[in-house]
Protein backbone atom coordinates (compact mmCIF):
# COMPACT_ATOMS: atom_id res chain seq x y z
CA UNK A 1 0.00 0.00 0.00
CA UNK A 2 1.34 3.52 -0.96
CA UNK A 3 -0.60 5.08 2.41
CA UNK A 4 -3.99 6.44 -0.21
CA UNK A 5 -7.35 5.39 1.54
CA UNK A 6 -8.51 2.33 0.85
CA UNK A 7 -11.82 0.16 1.76
CA UNK A 8 -11.51 -3.46 3.25
CA UNK A 9 -13.61 -6.33 3.14
CA UNK A 10 -13.22 -9.45 5.47
CA UNK A 11 -15.29 -12.22 4.35
CA UNK A 12 -15.55 -14.87 7.50
CA UNK A 13 -16.60 -18.26 6.48
CA UNK A 14 -17.70 -20.97 9.17
CA UNK A 15 -19.18 -24.34 8.63
CA UNK A 16 -18.39 -28.04 7.75
CA UNK A 17 -14.61 -28.45 6.36
CA UNK A 18 -14.63 -30.40 3.15
CA UNK A 19 -11.91 -29.88 -0.10
CA UNK A 20 -13.20 -26.83 -2.37
CA UNK A 21 -14.27 -24.51 0.38
CA UNK A 22 -10.51 -22.32 -0.38
CA UNK A 23 -10.83 -22.64 -4.02
CA UNK A 24 -14.45 -22.08 -4.61
CA UNK A 25 -13.94 -18.49 -2.52
CA UNK A 26 -11.18 -17.52 -4.14
CA UNK A 27 -12.16 -18.42 -7.90
CA UNK A 28 -15.32 -16.17 -6.78
CA UNK A 29 -13.45 -13.51 -5.93
CA UNK A 30 -11.14 -13.41 -8.80
CA UNK A 31 -14.02 -11.85 -11.02
CA UNK A 32 -13.47 -8.80 -9.23
CA UNK A 33 -11.07 -5.91 -9.18
CA UNK A 34 -9.82 -6.46 -5.25
CA UNK A 35 -6.83 -7.46 -4.18
CA UNK A 36 -6.18 -10.02 -1.17
CA UNK A 37 -4.23 -8.18 2.18
CA UNK A 38 -4.77 -11.63 4.53
CA UNK A 39 -5.97 -14.93 4.89
CA UNK A 40 -5.90 -17.30 7.90
CA UNK A 41 -7.43 -20.36 7.78
CA UNK A 42 -8.02 -23.13 10.83
CA UNK A 43 -10.05 -26.42 11.61
CA UNK A 44 -11.41 -27.17 14.51
CA UNK A 45 -12.79 -30.97 14.73
CA UNK A 46 -14.05 -30.77 11.59
CA UNK A 47 -15.49 -27.02 11.26
CA UNK A 48 -13.73 -24.73 9.09
CA UNK A 49 -13.16 -21.08 9.87
CA UNK A 50 -12.13 -19.59 6.88
CA UNK A 51 -10.85 -15.49 7.30
CA UNK A 52 -10.24 -13.55 3.72
CA UNK A 53 -9.37 -9.57 4.18
CA UNK A 54 -9.51 -7.86 0.66
CA UNK A 55 -8.80 -4.58 -0.34
CA UNK A 56 -10.45 -2.18 -2.97
CA UNK A 57 -10.15 1.24 -4.04
CA UNK A 58 -12.97 4.15 -2.23
CA UNK A 59 -16.06 4.41 -3.83
CA UNK A 60 -15.93 1.32 -5.75
CA UNK A 61 -19.14 -0.65 -5.71
CA UNK A 62 -18.27 -3.61 -3.53
CA UNK A 63 -21.94 -4.72 -3.56
CA UNK A 64 -21.52 -7.46 -6.08
CA UNK A 65 -18.65 -8.73 -4.18
CA UNK A 66 -20.79 -8.99 -0.96
CA UNK A 67 -23.81 -10.67 -3.02
CA UNK A 68 -21.45 -13.44 -4.38
CA UNK A 69 -19.66 -14.08 -1.21
CA UNK A 70 -22.91 -15.02 0.34
CA UNK A 71 -24.10 -16.93 -2.77
CA UNK A 72 -21.04 -18.89 -2.22
CA UNK A 73 -21.95 -19.46 1.56
CA UNK A 74 -25.08 -20.30 0.57
CA UNK A 75 -24.07 -22.97 -2.17
CA UNK A 76 -21.88 -24.97 0.23
CA UNK A 77 -24.07 -24.66 3.43
CA UNK A 78 -21.91 -22.50 5.56
CA UNK A 79 -22.68 -19.42 7.28
CA UNK A 80 -20.97 -16.13 6.12
CA UNK A 81 -19.89 -12.92 7.95
CA UNK A 82 -18.97 -9.76 6.18
CA UNK A 83 -17.60 -6.41 7.34
CA UNK A 84 -15.82 -3.07 5.96
CA UNK A 85 -13.27 -0.86 7.04
CA UNK A 86 -10.96 1.45 5.85
CA UNK A 87 -6.81 1.02 5.78
CA UNK A 88 -4.36 4.25 5.40
CA UNK A 89 -1.23 2.37 6.03
CA UNK A 90 0.17 -1.67 5.94
CA UNK A 91 -1.30 -3.86 9.09
CA UNK A 92 0.97 -4.03 11.62
CA UNK A 93 3.51 -6.37 11.21
CA UNK A 94 3.09 -9.98 12.21
CA UNK A 95 4.72 -12.41 13.85
CA UNK A 96 6.93 -9.99 16.09
CA UNK A 97 6.81 -12.80 18.77
CA UNK A 98 5.73 -16.61 19.47
CA UNK A 99 4.34 -16.79 22.38
CA UNK A 100 4.14 -20.48 23.55
CA UNK A 101 2.23 -22.07 26.46
CA UNK A 102 2.05 -25.37 27.70
CA UNK A 103 -0.08 -26.65 29.95
CA UNK A 104 -1.19 -30.36 31.23
CA UNK A 105 -4.38 -29.83 31.18
CA UNK A 106 -4.93 -26.51 29.85
CA UNK A 107 -7.63 -24.72 31.70
CA UNK A 108 -9.71 -21.60 30.26
CA UNK A 109 -8.88 -19.34 33.04
CA UNK A 110 -5.10 -19.83 32.08
CA UNK A 111 -5.85 -18.86 28.30
CA UNK A 112 -7.71 -15.83 29.68
CA UNK A 113 -4.99 -15.10 31.99
CA UNK A 114 -2.25 -14.98 29.56
CA UNK A 115 -4.69 -13.05 26.69
CA UNK A 116 -5.28 -10.39 29.31
CA UNK A 117 -1.19 -9.80 30.02
CA UNK A 118 -0.69 -9.46 26.27
CA UNK A 119 -3.45 -6.73 26.05
CA UNK A 120 -1.99 -5.20 29.35
CA UNK A 121 1.42 -4.63 27.47
CA UNK A 122 -0.60 -3.33 24.56
CA UNK A 123 -0.10 -6.06 21.97
CA UNK A 124 -2.12 -7.54 19.98
CA UNK A 125 -2.98 -11.48 19.54
CA UNK A 126 -2.58 -11.79 15.61
CA UNK A 127 -2.82 -15.39 14.91
CA UNK A 128 -3.48 -18.75 17.74
CA UNK A 129 -2.44 -22.12 16.96
CA UNK A 130 -2.49 -25.90 18.68
CA UNK A 131 0.48 -27.32 18.12
CA UNK A 132 -0.18 -29.94 20.36
CA UNK A 133 -3.00 -32.07 22.40
CA UNK A 134 -0.94 -34.48 24.30
CA UNK A 135 1.43 -35.55 26.21
CA UNK A 136 0.57 -31.74 27.00
CA UNK A 137 -1.79 -29.15 25.52
CA UNK A 138 0.62 -26.56 23.49
CA UNK A 139 -0.94 -23.55 21.61
CA UNK A 140 1.27 -21.01 20.39
CA UNK A 141 0.29 -17.18 19.55
CA UNK A 142 1.58 -14.95 17.17
CA UNK A 143 1.67 -11.90 19.05
CA UNK A 144 2.66 -7.81 17.70
CA UNK A 145 3.09 -4.26 19.55
CA UNK A 146 4.98 -5.82 22.48
CA UNK A 147 8.14 -5.12 24.02
CA UNK A 148 10.01 -8.55 24.77
CA UNK A 149 11.20 -8.10 28.22
CA UNK A 150 8.14 -6.87 29.45
CA UNK A 151 5.49 -8.93 28.06
CA UNK A 152 8.23 -12.22 29.22
CA UNK A 153 8.09 -10.70 32.64
CA UNK A 154 4.22 -10.20 32.72
CA UNK A 155 3.81 -13.71 31.19
CA UNK A 156 5.94 -15.41 33.74
CA UNK A 157 4.18 -13.66 36.50
CA UNK A 158 0.90 -14.89 35.16
CA UNK A 159 2.48 -18.46 34.00
CA UNK A 160 3.28 -19.15 37.94
CA UNK A 161 -0.13 -18.14 38.68
CA UNK A 162 -1.70 -20.35 36.26
CA UNK A 163 0.64 -23.40 36.42
CA UNK A 164 1.23 -23.45 32.62
CA UNK A 165 4.52 -22.72 31.05
CA UNK A 166 5.00 -20.09 28.69
CA UNK A 167 7.54 -18.79 26.76
CA UNK A 168 8.40 -15.59 25.01
CA UNK A 169 10.75 -15.83 21.42
CA UNK A 170 11.28 -13.58 18.52
CA UNK A 171 9.65 -14.63 15.36
CA UNK A 172 10.69 -15.32 12.11
CA UNK A 173 13.94 -16.23 11.27
CA UNK A 174 15.54 -15.78 14.48
CA UNK A 175 13.65 -18.63 15.51
CA UNK A 176 13.99 -20.79 12.98
CA UNK A 177 17.92 -20.53 12.54
CA UNK A 178 18.65 -22.93 16.15
CA UNK A 179 20.42 -25.14 14.29
CA UNK A 180 22.27 -27.14 17.71
CA UNK A 181 21.11 -28.61 20.52
CA UNK A 182 23.43 -28.43 23.28
CA UNK A 183 21.74 -30.57 26.54
CA UNK A 184 22.33 -31.55 30.26
CA UNK A 185 22.48 -35.03 30.81
CA UNK A 186 21.78 -35.70 34.39
CA UNK A 187 18.00 -35.26 35.25
CA UNK A 188 17.36 -34.10 31.73
CA UNK A 189 18.43 -36.19 28.69
CA UNK A 190 18.29 -38.99 31.18
CA UNK A 191 16.27 -39.84 34.47
CA UNK A 192 18.06 -39.19 38.13
CA UNK A 193 22.00 -38.38 38.75
CA UNK A 194 24.44 -40.66 37.77
CA UNK A 195 26.95 -40.55 40.75
CA UNK A 196 24.02 -41.07 43.49
CA UNK A 197 23.40 -44.48 41.51
CA UNK A 198 27.37 -45.39 41.89
CA UNK A 199 26.68 -43.65 45.45
CA UNK A 200 24.15 -46.49 46.39
CA UNK A 201 26.52 -49.05 45.35
CA UNK A 202 29.23 -47.83 47.61
CA UNK A 203 27.08 -47.45 50.57
CA UNK A 204 26.56 -43.67 50.37
CA UNK A 205 23.90 -42.38 48.57
CA UNK A 206 22.43 -39.84 51.66
CA UNK A 207 25.94 -38.31 51.81
CA UNK A 208 26.23 -37.60 47.87
CA UNK A 209 22.58 -36.92 46.97
CA UNK A 210 22.67 -34.44 49.39
CA UNK A 211 25.68 -32.57 48.12
CA UNK A 212 24.23 -33.47 44.74
CA UNK A 213 21.13 -31.50 45.63
CA UNK A 214 23.06 -28.17 47.13
CA UNK A 215 25.23 -28.12 44.47
CA UNK A 216 22.13 -28.28 41.73
CA UNK A 217 20.86 -25.37 44.05
CA UNK A 218 23.57 -23.14 43.65
CA UNK A 219 24.81 -23.13 46.98
CA UNK A 220 27.90 -25.18 46.54
CA UNK A 221 31.01 -24.58 44.05
CA UNK A 222 30.34 -27.43 41.17
CA UNK A 223 34.08 -28.64 41.03
CA UNK A 224 34.57 -28.96 44.61
CA UNK A 225 31.35 -30.59 45.57
CA UNK A 226 32.14 -33.17 42.51
CA UNK A 227 35.55 -33.94 43.84
CA UNK A 228 34.00 -34.27 47.11
CA UNK A 229 31.67 -36.79 46.11
CA UNK A 230 33.66 -38.92 44.05
CA UNK A 231 36.00 -39.08 46.60
CA UNK A 232 33.60 -41.08 48.44
CA UNK A 233 33.91 -43.84 45.92
CA UNK A 234 37.16 -44.36 46.01
CA UNK A 235 37.26 -48.36 46.24
CA UNK A 236 34.51 -49.34 44.10
CA UNK A 237 34.73 -51.87 42.26
CA UNK A 238 34.15 -50.41 38.33
CA UNK A 239 31.69 -53.08 37.20
CA UNK A 240 29.21 -50.95 39.11
CA UNK A 241 30.02 -48.40 36.09
CA UNK A 242 28.15 -51.00 33.84
CA UNK A 243 25.73 -51.76 36.00
CA UNK A 244 24.80 -48.12 36.60
CA UNK A 245 24.98 -48.02 32.68
CA UNK A 246 22.41 -50.62 31.97
CA UNK A 247 20.25 -49.07 34.64
CA UNK A 248 19.87 -45.71 33.20
CA UNK A 249 16.92 -44.45 31.32
CA UNK A 250 16.38 -42.03 29.15
CA UNK A 251 13.88 -39.21 29.89
CA UNK A 252 10.20 -39.40 28.80
CA UNK A 253 10.19 -37.85 25.04
CA UNK A 254 14.24 -38.19 24.84
CA UNK A 255 14.17 -40.57 21.53
CA UNK A 256 11.26 -38.51 20.02
CA UNK A 257 13.41 -34.90 20.70
CA UNK A 258 16.75 -36.38 18.90
CA UNK A 259 15.51 -38.64 16.29
CA UNK A 260 12.72 -35.30 15.02
CA UNK A 261 15.76 -32.51 14.99
CA UNK A 262 18.46 -35.16 13.38
CA UNK A 263 15.27 -35.62 11.11
CA UNK A 264 15.44 -31.65 10.32
CA UNK A 265 19.24 -31.47 10.56
CA UNK A 266 20.23 -30.30 13.54
CA UNK A 267 23.65 -30.86 15.59
CA UNK A 268 23.02 -32.83 19.12
CA UNK A 269 25.43 -32.31 21.77
CA UNK A 270 25.53 -33.36 25.17
CA UNK A 271 27.43 -31.51 28.11
CA UNK A 272 27.42 -33.13 31.41
CA UNK A 273 29.43 -32.70 35.12
CA UNK A 274 28.66 -36.74 34.47
CA UNK A 275 31.36 -39.16 33.53
CA UNK A 276 32.11 -40.17 30.40
CA UNK A 277 31.78 -43.92 31.07
CA UNK A 278 28.19 -43.48 31.17
CA UNK A 279 27.41 -40.37 28.54
CA UNK A 280 29.31 -42.45 25.56
CA UNK A 281 26.95 -45.05 25.39
CA UNK A 282 23.85 -42.22 24.95
CA UNK A 283 26.32 -40.89 22.50
CA UNK A 284 26.27 -44.14 20.18
CA UNK A 285 22.70 -45.06 21.15
CA UNK A 286 21.24 -42.33 20.20
CA UNK A 287 23.82 -40.77 17.11
CA UNK A 288 24.66 -37.61 19.47
CA UNK A 289 27.21 -35.17 17.12
CA UNK A 290 29.51 -34.15 19.80
CA UNK A 291 29.86 -34.44 23.73
CA UNK A 292 31.96 -33.27 26.76
CA UNK A 293 32.23 -35.40 30.38
CA UNK A 294 34.49 -35.97 33.03
CA UNK A 295 36.05 -39.42 33.09
CA UNK A 296 36.67 -41.12 36.47
CA UNK A 297 39.87 -42.74 37.15
CA UNK A 298 40.33 -46.28 37.62
CA UNK A 299 43.17 -48.21 38.41
CA UNK A 300 43.13 -52.04 38.63
CA UNK A 301 39.69 -52.42 38.81
CA UNK A 302 38.57 -49.90 40.97
CA UNK A 303 37.31 -46.46 41.08
CA UNK A 304 40.40 -43.99 42.56
CA UNK A 305 37.90 -41.54 43.88
CA UNK A 306 39.20 -39.05 41.81
CA UNK A 307 38.41 -37.33 38.11
CA UNK A 308 41.22 -37.39 35.07
CA UNK A 309 41.97 -33.98 33.79
CA UNK A 310 40.20 -30.82 34.05
CA UNK A 311 35.98 -30.91 35.53
CA UNK A 312 33.47 -30.37 33.25
CA UNK A 313 31.64 -27.11 35.46
CA UNK A 314 29.67 -24.38 35.12
CA UNK A 315 32.28 -22.20 32.85
CA UNK A 316 33.21 -25.89 31.63
CA UNK A 317 29.92 -26.35 29.74
CA UNK A 318 29.69 -22.88 27.81
CA UNK A 319 33.41 -23.74 27.00
CA UNK A 320 31.79 -26.52 25.56
CA UNK A 321 28.90 -24.90 23.98
CA UNK A 322 31.13 -22.51 22.23
CA UNK A 323 33.52 -25.24 20.66
CA UNK A 324 30.37 -27.45 19.77
CA UNK A 325 29.23 -24.33 18.02
CA UNK A 326 32.69 -23.28 15.96
CA UNK A 327 32.97 -27.41 14.96
CA UNK A 328 29.81 -27.63 13.67
CA UNK A 329 30.23 -24.20 11.84
CA UNK A 330 27.09 -22.82 13.89
CA UNK A 331 27.07 -18.79 15.15
CA UNK A 332 26.39 -19.05 18.66
CA UNK A 333 23.30 -17.23 18.49
CA UNK A 334 21.59 -20.26 16.37
CA UNK A 335 22.31 -22.35 19.19
CA UNK A 336 19.84 -24.12 22.08
CA UNK A 337 20.78 -25.07 25.51
CA UNK A 338 18.69 -27.24 28.09
CA UNK A 339 19.85 -27.26 31.34
CA UNK A 340 18.10 -28.04 35.53
CA UNK A 341 20.92 -26.93 37.72
CA UNK A 342 22.92 -24.53 38.81
CA UNK A 343 26.04 -25.06 36.67
CA UNK A 344 24.50 -24.92 33.56
CA UNK A 345 23.49 -21.02 33.74
CA UNK A 346 26.70 -20.11 32.19
CA UNK A 347 25.42 -22.48 29.20
CA UNK A 348 21.76 -21.38 28.82
CA UNK A 349 22.81 -17.54 29.01
CA UNK A 350 25.67 -18.16 26.29
CA UNK A 351 23.04 -19.99 24.15
CA UNK A 352 20.63 -17.85 21.89
CA UNK A 353 17.76 -19.58 23.50
CA UNK A 354 18.38 -20.91 26.82
CA UNK A 355 15.83 -23.63 28.99
CA UNK A 356 15.50 -24.52 31.79
CA UNK A 357 14.10 -28.01 32.28
CA UNK A 358 12.32 -29.06 35.47
CA UNK A 359 14.64 -26.61 37.05
CA UNK A 360 16.11 -24.88 39.96
CA UNK A 361 14.16 -21.84 41.00
CA UNK A 362 17.29 -19.74 40.19
CA UNK A 363 17.98 -21.56 36.66
CA UNK A 364 14.34 -20.89 35.91
CA UNK A 365 14.79 -17.25 36.79
CA UNK A 366 17.83 -16.89 35.04
CA UNK A 367 16.44 -18.75 31.95
CA UNK A 368 15.10 -17.55 28.35
CA UNK A 369 12.37 -19.72 29.22
CA UNK A 370 11.26 -22.99 31.32
CA UNK A 371 9.56 -26.30 30.77
CA UNK A 372 8.11 -27.78 33.93
CA UNK A 373 6.19 -31.05 32.65
CA UNK A 374 8.15 -34.32 32.72
CA UNK A 375 8.10 -34.73 28.26
CA UNK A 376 11.50 -33.67 26.82
CA UNK A 377 10.13 -33.85 23.29
CA UNK A 378 7.75 -30.89 24.70
CA UNK A 379 11.03 -28.52 23.63
CA UNK A 380 10.26 -29.33 19.76
CA UNK A 381 7.18 -27.44 20.33
CA UNK A 382 8.84 -24.65 21.91
CA UNK A 383 10.74 -24.58 17.98
CA UNK A 384 7.42 -24.29 16.22
CA UNK A 385 7.58 -28.47 15.31
CA UNK A 386 3.96 -29.75 15.64
CA UNK A 387 3.00 -33.33 16.92
CA UNK A 388 1.20 -33.96 14.01
CA UNK A 389 4.31 -32.96 12.39
CA UNK A 390 6.42 -35.77 14.33
CA UNK A 391 3.57 -38.26 13.89
CA UNK A 392 3.22 -37.65 10.07
CA UNK A 393 7.45 -38.05 10.03
CA UNK A 394 7.74 -40.97 12.36
CA UNK A 395 5.02 -42.67 9.60
CA UNK A 396 7.02 -42.18 7.01
CA UNK A 397 9.70 -43.75 8.72
CA UNK A 398 8.00 -46.52 9.90
CA UNK A 399 9.29 -45.80 13.48
CA UNK A 400 7.07 -45.31 16.56
CA UNK A 401 7.46 -42.16 19.27
CA UNK A 402 9.43 -42.58 22.51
Amino acid sequence: MDGKEQRTLLITLTGRDRPGVTSRLFSTLSGFPVTVADVEQVVIRGRLVLGVLIVYEDGADIGQVWTAAERVATDLDMEVELSTGKIKTMPRRRGRLHVTVLGAPLKPAAMAGIAGRIAANGANIDRIERLAHYPVTCIEMDVSGADPETLRAGLAIEATQQQVDVAVQHGGLHRRAKRLIVMDVDSTLIQGEVIELLAEHAGCLEEVAKVTEAAMRGELDFEGSLRERVALLSGLDAGAIDAVRDKVELAAGARTLVRTLKRLDYKFAIVSGGFRQVTDALVADLGIDYSAANTLEIENGKLTGRVVGPVIDRAGKATALERFAREAGIPINQTVAIGDGANDLDMLQAAGLGIAYNAKPVVREAADTAVNVPYLDTILFLLGISRDEVEAADAADATHPA
